[in-house]
């Protein structure tokens, strides 16, 4: 039976068009990575088959050995990379390689900053990195067969990576995959075989899967030899592994050009044996953001690569992680639904947490700038653990960083201990304030008396803050208050007589407290005379159980609901303002939607009428102005 070789010319799509060129012209200046990530995609596609075959062995084809081969011709510049892996049918050579919509490459190229040295490794994050082989080559095929599949099913691709490639059916008798590089003139140094087994050394020297080239030996130059080791590092002993071998292997994994932070290798053996080789970045990954990325951690199983969800091996909040988990006592045809319901995996899962956060822990306590450059870049991550994680809330909690009124900088830097240990020893509960930004937050009309006392709180400006707060009701038995809600009780700081006279300016001002609350209607819940300000004139806060306005703002922004809670409206009877006003004052309705309006400017909140705000603003300065001509 003959194939109807049938040679179709498509167009890349334009994102990856756009990519191409980038590719070709700016991004990756060490070109070598082309072959890197080559023989990762080979070393995939073998794995991918050894897996499938689990369930169906039909798919060896009668072919247990599963290899990668290199080879080469100086004399025509071409160098071509074969696997004998699970191979592609043309519907998935066309969705792979012409479109790679899926990949993400139009939020790739929109994550493009124009430096390359930051840019260079967003390709490999991005799955993008078979386009690298355009570095190097003028024209590009590619040879495929699905395993399983008939030889009549095979594929030719071919490009010159200008804007379009062909595609056509071909009879492949090999199941896997063959690509061939025509390089170009100026990078014919690939179409040597010392430079080939150099870069295979230095980037490939792990992968389990036997790299074989031609023998060098002259006497054997018919032969084909394993030219890399083999041993997938994290096996090794940690005495024979060296820094940068580490950190190679990370790079490999993260596609991270700079140093991780922190390397952890771990040997568990005994009930449950598995290996773990943990990494924590110096920089936060572009996508750290993203919740659903799966790649992190990588499971393996008796170094037999399973799957790259790290989720079942590393909660969210700690999805910054890199690495493996090579488990001995799993079985190879495992599911994600065997995996969700797994003792050993909460297991492993667990032990790995416990590891991450007592390195971080150790970090903290004996190298504070270290731990300071990991809390810059990945401190709000951390914090959502508070929130999801109750089992470790208290090694979290030691982790925490926080700016305060303290310094009053905003680098956040102050652990929960320094401040209790700041603490007076009158004062009951660790103080804190949560708004929008740093300038908020410190400007707040709510530190007023605080700082007057010299009581240290918390300036908590990050989203997750207000979930943290909510969840993390007490640290070391000191809890955990808003000055920004419920009436404030500061009686530790407070004398008799201060108590009293404050009951007198109640007393005096209770009709002028009742006559603001009416002007003002549903717009507040309560007007009462505050405790709380020493130089401003009215500030608004929540209610004990409602919430707070920052987190009602966060809610609406997320498109939310939130509660129609009404806050509550302070007056300080102490400042000027207020003193000149009286229940019968002529202009008490504009000035108490003046005060009220400003108050909720002072916490960052957006006024519903900003121009009949103005408006009246406008008319007390005019009629202000008058009464001194």
């Amino acid at each position: 039976m003959t194939t109807e070789q049938t040679v179709e010319t498509r167009s890349f799509q334009t994102e990856v068009n756009q990519l191409l060129q980038l590719m070709i012209h700016s991004l990756y200046t060490n070109k070598e990575i082309f072959l890197r990530e080559l023989i990762s995609n080979a070393s995939d596609a073998c794995d991918r088959l050894r897996f499938s075959a689990l369930t169906d062995e039909q798919l060896l084809e009668n072919s247990n050995e599963l290899s990668l081969h290199i080879s080469f011709n100086e004399k025509d510049r071409t160098v071509s990379v074969r696997d004998n892996g699970i191979g592609m049918a043309k519907a998935e050579v066309i969705d792979n390689i012409g479109t790679i919509a899926r990949s993400g490459t139009r939020q790739f190229l929109d994550s493009l900053s124009g430096d390359q040295s930051a840019d260079t490794p967003l390709i490999g994050q991005f799955g993008v990195g078979f386009y690298s082989v355009f570095l190097v080559a003028e024209k590009v095929e590619l040879l495929t067969r699905k395993a399983g599949q008939e030889p009549e099913t095979g594929v030719r691709w071919t490009s010159d990576g200008s804007g379009e490639y062909t595609i056509e059916n071909t009879t492949r008798v090999e199941r896997g995959t063959e690509i061939t590089l025509h390089l170009r003139k100026e990078d014919k140094e690939f179409s040597e075989g010392y430079r080939l087994r150099n870069i295979i050394g230095k980037y490939s020297d792990h992968i389990s899967l036997p790299i074989k080239m031609l023998s060098s030996d002259e006497k054997r130059k018919e032969e084909w030899e394993t030219v890399n080791k083999g041993a997938a590092l994290w096996s090794r002993p940690k005495t024979e592994i060296t820094e940068e071998e580490y950190k190679q292997f990370y790079t490999n994994i993260s596609y991270d050009s700079e140093a991780p932070l922190v390397t952890l290798h771990n040997r568990v053996e005994g009930n449950l044996e598995y290996i773990s080789l943990l990494f924590i970045p110096s920089k936060a990954p572009f996508d750290l953001w993203d919740r659903e990325q799966r790649h992190g951690i990588n499971l393996y199983v008796r170094r037999i690569f399973i799957l790259d969800d790290a989720k079942y091996l590393m909660p969210s909040y700690l999805r910054f992680v890199r690495g493996v988990v090579d488990a001995a006592d799993l079985p190879l045809n495992v599911s994600r639904e065997f995996l969700q319901n797994n003792k050993n995996i909460d297991r492993i899962r667990t032990a790995s947490v416990k590891k991450v956060l007592n390195e971080l822990k150790r970090i903290a306590e004996n190298d504070p700038d270290t731990y300071a450059q990991f809390w810059k870049e990945f401190g709000k991550v951390l914090k959502e653990g508070m929130v999801e994680d109750q089992e470790n809330q208290k090694p979290l909690a030691k982790l925490l960083r926080f700016c305060t009124t303290h310094d009053d900088e905003e680098t956040q830097t102050v652990s929960l201990a320094d401040y209790v240990k700041r603490m007076p020893m009158k004062q009951k509960g660790i103080y804190f304030v949560t708004a929008e930004s740093y300038a908020a937050a410190s400007s707040s009309p709510h530190l007023e008396i605080f700082r007057k006392n010299n009581i240290e709180v918390l300036l908590l400006t990050d989203p997750v803050d207000e979930w943290l707060v909510t969840s993390l009701s007490n640290y070391e038995e000191k809890s955990l208050k808003s000055i920004a809600k419920g009436a404030l009780d500061l009686d530790e700081f407070t004398s008799d007589d201060q108590k009293k006279a404050a009951e007198e300016k109640g007393k005096d001002l209770a009709g002028l407290v009742e006559k603001i609350k009416a002007v003002l209607g549903d717009r507040v819940k309560e007007v009462r005379v505050s405790h709380r300000l020493t130089d401003s004139p009215a500030c608004l806060v929540a209610d004990e159980h409602d919430l707070g306005g920052n987190l009602e703002r966060i809610l609406q922004a997320m498109g939310q609901d939130a509660p129609d809670a009404k806050p509550i409206m302070e007056i300080n009877a102490d400042h000027p303002l207020i003193k000149q006003l009286a229940p019968e004052h002529e202009r008490l309705e504009e000035w108490s939607m003046v005060l009220f309006d400003q108050a909720a400017l002072s916490e960052g909140a957006r006024l519903s009428e900003p121009a009949a705000y103005v408006k009246r603003v406008n008319d007390l300065l005019a009629r202000a102005s008058l009464l001194t001509t």
